[in-house]
């Protein structure tokens, strides 16, 4: 998945940033989406705003050097989004098991 170019300009107006860091940032926010992506489940971060909002706060550890922090400070929400997806494509899964 890629990132566009309006979430980096969103990612910079909340971290009131600007300036020649596109590539970094860009970098960072690729980075955090697919670790969010790989443990929580297939969010797009065009579509769901609290993934969005993830993705966000993972960069902004990324970026002040305490990336180490993240999962603890938001373990809850990061549980949170993986249970959604699973109970989403359980209930896929029992409802087309029904169609059949």
């Amino acid at each position: 998945m890629t990132i566009e170019n309006s979430i980096l300009v969103e990612f910079k107006d909340r971290m009131h940033l600007d300036g020649d860091e596109d590539y970094n940032l860009m970098r960072i926010l690729v980075a955090s989406n697919e670790e969010l992506v790989r443990v929580c489940g297939d969010y797009d971060i065009n579509t769901s705003e609290t993934f969005k909002e993830l993705v966000f706060e993972r960069s902004r550890y990324a970026y002040n050097d305490a990336l180490e922090y993240f999962n603890s400070n938001f373990l809850n929400q990061i549980n949170s989004l993986g249970i959604e997806k699973v109970l989403l494509e359980i209930i896929l899964e029992v409802v087309a098991d029904e169609t059949i």
